[in-house]
């Protein structure tokens, strides 16, 4: 084939010549004269490089490499015709968009959106994995996925760069979560009021918990840590917030928390001591990259997640 590519319009001819054969039925059909008909195959014959019609009487004829590029024409000219309507944004959501979250996300989230389409968009389908805010931008910066939810804290803030666009989702306050048991420091009973630095302040001789695959709860632990004078000894480190939550009530450490855990997700034994001045934000994000937003399928898909996000 020549190097320059194939006019889809001439395959169009060459494929209605071998269903009708004849270039009289095929002018009709495709609303041109008989010698355009001709002038475009003689065109198609020159791409192909090799001659795709011979004589056949008064008529012609495919020759066999005729016949075998109108076979591949059907092919190619439907992948066409999928990738215009794909790509329509007045046609309705087609097709996979691969996301990545990270585990709470995914949870709360993504699996109720993955039931809203099954119900509603069922030919818009998820290809999700689960995975911390810097790997899931990797993903999207390599063209692996399509959507990314990550997070980032105010105290800690994320830098999206220019190929990127984030769309936020809120915003989650976080506290410190710290055993109850009378016997530890801050517990009822000897819990005081006061700001984030000083509730940080009463646990500087604890033991500190963080994630494992992130490092921004741990830069929001040292931030504040550091305006309360210490250095917070990390001991213990964990990707999931319900082992967190189960390490914190079996006395491992202290660590950080949503204000408001899930329905099912709270427990007895463990006080989440709300932090101010400064507040612990966590901001989600939805992140595309710029410009692919548009597309009819990840359009759903964001507005779903949108209207989904606690």
């Amino acid at each position: 084939m020549n190097d320059a590519g194939v006019n889809p319009r001439r395959l169009e001819l060459l494929l209605e010549l071998s269903r009708l054969g004849s270039m009289r039925e095929v002018s009709e059909v495709m609303h041109v004269t008989t010698s355009t008909v001709s002038q475009q195959l003689a065109a198609l014959s020159r791409e192909a490089g090799t001659p795709l019609t011979e004589p056949d009487g008064r008529r012609v004829r495919l020759t066999p490499a005729g016949r075998r590029l109108a076979g591949h024409a059907v092919t190619i000219l439907a992948a066409i015709e999928a990738a215009r309507r794909d790509l329509d944004p007045a046609a309705p959501p087609a097709g996979t968009v691969r996301v990545a979250a990270y585990a709470s996300a995914f949870r709360q989230v993504l699996l109720p959106v993955v039931r809203i389409l099954a119900d509603q968009w069922p030919a818009v389908r998820l290809r999700l994995s689960e995975h911390e805010p810097a790997e899931a931008l990797d993903l999207l910066a390599a063209d692996e996925i399509d959507l990314a939810l990550t997070y980032d804290y105010n105290l800690a803030p994320a830098r999206f760069g220019g190929s990127l666009q984030a769309q936020p989702l809120g915003a989650i306050p976080w506290s410190l979560g710290t055993p109850s048991a009378p016997s530890s420091p801050g517990a009822p009973g000897s819990s005081r009021g006061g700001t984030a630095v000083e509730v940080f302040g009463r646990y500087r001789d604890s033991d500190w918990i963080v994630n494992s695959r992130n490092t921004a709860d741990e830069e929001v632990i040292r931030i504040i840590a550091s305006l309360a004078g210490f250095e917070p000894r990390v001991t213990q480190r964990a990707d999931s917030l319900d082992l967190v939550r189960d390490m914190i009530l079996a006395g491992l450490g202290v660590g950080l928390l949503p204000s408001l855990l899930p329905a099912g997700r709270t427990a007895r034994g463990v006080t989440l001591r709300r932090l101010r001045r400064p507040e612990v934000i966590l901001r989600p994000y939805a992140v595309t990259r710029r410009g692919h937003d548009a597309w009819p399928p990840l359009a759903l898909v964001l507005r779903l997640v949108a209207e989904a996000h606690p």
